[in-house]
Parts: C-alpha cells; structure tokens; sequence
C-alpha cells in the first residue's frame, strides 16, 4: 500500500527506492494534518513524533547506542502511572486509577493574551495593533480548541503535550528534514534541563566531556557535579576543529589519561557562547565525519540557530538584502549537524528560550527513537512535563495564531532585529575600540561578540603579572569605567588560563544607545590600561 499523499513523498515500486523530497513545506503540513486523525483531547494523552511526521520512507534506520548508554539509563523502566494515563482517552472509561485532581478546583478561568499580527511584530506594533488570544477552561470539549486549561494544567506526559509537540515535529522536519527514519521529538524544560540529562544518560564518573576550548560556562558548571573532566577542542573564527579532535582520539591513551578514550561531544555550531562563532558548512560536514571515524555522540545545543544574522557589511556600505520568502530564509540557514546525521548520532537540543523568552522554560530535542526513549523514562521521574502553563501559551501563539507560516516570518524578524543589534554594537566598536591592543571577528549568529585583546602589551607584563591577574584588572577598569563584560577565562572548559585573553559582550540586552556608550566606557577603559592616547 503506498504513503498517503500528504507525507510529500513519490509512490514507488517494490524493487524501486522511494524519494522523499528535501523539505517539509508548510502546504505539506496543512495537508497531512487534514488526512491524520485528531489530537486526543484527552488529559495526559500520550503522542510520539511518529503521529506528526512522515514514515522516512526509503530512508536507513539509526544505529543503536547500547554501547553508550551508561547503566543509570538503561535501568530506567517505564513509569505505570503515565502508562495508565495514557488509557484516560478511551471513551466512556471512568477513571479511579490516577491522582489527577479536578479541573473544577484550578483557580484559572480562562487565560487572555496580546501577541503579534504577523508581519507586524515590533513592541510598538503589538501594543496598537496585537491580537488578543484567549485560552479557556473548557475550549476542548466545547469545540473551539485542541487545548485548553483543563488539559493543560494538570499532569502530562515525559514528551509533553501531543498539541505542542505536533508543532515542533513538524517543525524539525521542516526545517532539518533529518535523513534517516525513526527520529523522534520530545519537549523538554530548557536545553539546561535536557543537557544534564543527557549527561546522565550517556556518561560515568570519571570520564572526559570533550566541548570547545571555551565552552557554556552553565554547560560546565553542569558536568562538573557528575565527574565529568572537560576536554577543550581547540578552536578558530569557525568554531571547533575537527582536525585537533581527530589528533586528540587518534592519539589517546587510557593509561596516560586515566580514562577511558571520549566518546560524547557537547558543541554549540551557530552562534557559539561565549565566542560568537559558527561552524560553516564544510566544517559540520568534517566535524560529523570524525565523529563517525571514533564512533563520538554529538550533542548539538543549538539556542542561537535562528538568531543567525546577515552578513556583515560595515558602517559605510549598504545593508544586504532580508530572506525574500520562508524558503529564502530555510535556505540561507547553515545546515544542523541533525540534517547530516545519517547515523541518529546527533541529540540536538532545541529552545524557545532565545527566540520566543526564556521564561517559559520549553524546548525539545530530536534524536533517535532509542536515545529519545530513554529520555522520556528519564522526564517521567524528574521534570515529568514542561510547565502545562508554558505550553498552553506557547501553542495558542504557535500553532493556532501564527501557524508555520508565521513563526517563520517571526524568525525572519528577528534576523533582522538580531542583525541590527549586532552592527550597532560592532560599528561602536570600530570607533572606540583602540586597534593597537585589540582584534574581532564580527559574528554571523548568536547574542555575543568576541573580543580578543593583546595582553602582552600591558604594563603589567613587565612587573611579572600572570595572565589572569591581567584580565582581572582590565575587567575591574571597564567596570569602574560603568561598562561590564564578561571574562574569557570564565568560559575556559579546562582549568589552564590558556595564553590568550579574551572579553565577551552581548548585543541582546541594552539599547542602541547604551550599548554605544558601554563600548566607549570599555574602549576608555582599555586605553588608559594600556596607557594609550585618545
């Protein structure tokens, strides 16, 4: 029997290979949607991306990760309480079995919001010309929504609702079309939440975390708690090197390290924090290539994936051209390690928390059935759903105002609001920073940019100071100045202070005009550190 029509892919023949186009289209979703059953309105229903998305046909399965899940995860059993949950849709079943407590005692009638009317998405726009958004008590049972707070508030599912999750299984697909067949999406309560989890899931005291030379300093901070010794890859204006991770496992030894070779990868492709760099193409394309050569599992933490920006011209040359269309902006994205993994070797790790606010603590990952599995017995007894209150407001703004169609146009708005910001900030640069004791690479996605500065140069050196004595001084005079940045060496994944120094900034927070005066406060700042005239 051949796939529906509304799954976009072409029927063939038994002996023929099926072929499955390049991307989900958002006329694609509005047809599968009109031939799939309805989402269960139930509450606690139970729904896996398998219901969302296409069957992959013609597409490879994903290798099995037995050998790397550690015993913590491959003991988890499924939760009998969510088992039975999910039994709650059958019709005419009258429940005794589980402690979900009334809807008629949740204090909440119906929840009222303003958001944006696509295109029209700035501050201002919203206050004068924004829809109101109304979530109710009862809105499913009385047919005006799929979900609603009597749904919502109370106990979920590990993968989180099926409402929401629909929308970002199709999302993904849209967006990465992952290339091998029983992938899978489960929401989660932030990448932070999800990354301790895969910590948890993959590795054993003792062993090596291998991440950027300077990596997430929450990122860090996480592994440390569970033995985990980071590893820095170095890295250049791209990001990581696959040829310095290639020389480190090519050349590892478990006797000189004291442990076992690295086989976990946690790496932030676009936008990189603190660093501001994003790997090209044909870097990700090398990175998931030594992966596949020492058998390595990616995380792929990916807050800054939207927030990748136009190319950067100058302050005297003209702006480049916004996407003309979704498909324009599909385009002009760098490919996800996810979109390469023909292994199901990459957990990519996705938020809203960039891109819609970090306060709703909802994002989602993607990986293979088997590891997302594990994921989900692992959500059961810890963060057990995302906050039902997020992911009411989520999908009412996602899927029932907006749709597809204009969350694109909202991430296309913020492109450019993104790119705005970033070259506010680097033309304050190019005009208060003192070059002499100064470099940067403008960065291409993300909320950071990357200061390096010529520590050599400092008085200090002269008087034997080491380098974080330096940096500590050059911080203390920016802060004096009214100007904070953020230390390199807080990012640093491994103890050494490396020989190199580095500030990191952000263009996400202040306005236009203070972000210009912050830069000349540090710009004075280093100045008179490294005794230099105006």
């Amino acid at each position: 029997m051949p796939p529906p029509s509304a799954i976009d892919v072409e029927a063939a023949t038994d002996t023929q290979a099926a072929v499955v186009v390049e991307r989900l289209s958002i006329n694609g979703v509005h047809a599968r949607r009109s031939k799939a059953p309805p989402v269960s309105p139930a509450v606690a229903a139970s729904g896996w991306s398998d219901m969302f998305k296409s069957p992959g046909y013609g597409k490879p399965k994903a290798k099995r990760w037995d050998h790397r899940l550690n015993e913590e995860s491959k003991s988890r059993k499924p939760s009998p309480l969510k088992q039975a949950a999910a039994m709650l849709g059958t019709p005419g079943l009258i429940s005794l079995g589980g402690g979900l407590p009334s809807s008629s005692v949740f204090p909440y009638e119906h929840i009222e919001l303003k958001v944006p009317n696509p295109p029209h998405f700035s501050e201002l726009e919203t206050k004068d010309s924004g829809l109101y958004v109304r979530a109710g008590k009862h809105d499913a049972s009385e047919g005006r929504s799929l979900y609603d707070i009597h749904i919502a508030f109370n106990y979920a599912q590990g993968t989180g609702s099926p409402q929401l999750l629909r929308f970002v299984t199709e999302h993904t697909e849209m967006v990465h079309h992952p290339p091998y067949q029983d992938w899978q999406c489960s929401l989660s309560v932030g990448s932070t939440s999800a990354l301790d989890m895969a910590f948890r899931m993959f590795t054993d005291r003792g062993d090596y975390l291998m991440t950027e030379e300077y990596s997430f300093c929450s990122a860090l901070e996480t592994a440390h708690p569970l033995g985990l010794k980071p590893l820095g890859i170095k890295m250049d204006k791209e990001g990581l090197l696959p040829s310095h991770m290639d020389d480190v496992l090519s050349n590892w030894s478990d006797k000189e390290r004291g442990a076992r070779k690295p086989f976990l990868l946690y790496t932030v492709p676009s936008g990189q924090n603190p660093t501001g760099a994003t790997q090209s193409t044909q870097r990700r394309r090398e990175l998931y290539t030594v992966a596949q050569k020492h058998d390595v599992y990616i995380l792929e933490d990916e807050p800054y994936y939207y927030l990748q920006m136009q190319p950067y011209t100058g302050p005297d040359a003209p702006d480049v051209p916004p996407p003309a269309s979704h498909e324009a902006f599909l385009d002009a994205l760098a490919p996800s390690l996810l979109s390469m993994d023909t292994d199901g070797r990459v957990m990519r790790l996705d938020s809203f928390s960039k891109v819609i606010a970090p306060g709703t603590r909802v994002g989602w990952v993607t990986a293979s059935a088997q590891i997302v599995e594990r994921f989900v017995r692992h959500a059961e007894v810890s963060i057990q759903s995302p906050s039902g209150v997020s992911q009411l407001i989520l999908f009412k703004l996602l899927d029932e105002t907006w749709g597809h169609a204009g969350y694109l146009d909202w991430l296309i708005w913020m492109r450019l609001e993104y790119t705005g910001r970033r070259d506010n900030l680097l033309y304050a640069c190019e005009k208060h920073l003192p070059r002499e004791v100064v470099t940067w690479d403008p960065p291409m996605a993300g909320m950071f940019h990357w200061i390096k500065v010529d520590w050599r140069k400092h008085p200090w050196v002269n008087e034997g100071k080491s380098i974080l004595e330096i940096e500590d001084k050059i911080w203390r005079a920016g802060c004096d100045k009214g100007a904070l940045t953020a230390k390199g060496s807080w990012s640093r994944a491994e103890a050494d202070p490396g020989d190199e120094m580095f500030f990191r900034t952000t263009f996400a927070t202040a306005g236009a005009e203070d972000v210009r005066e912050a830069i000349r406060r540090f710009g004075e700042a280093l100045r008179a550190e490294f005794g230099l005239g105006e």
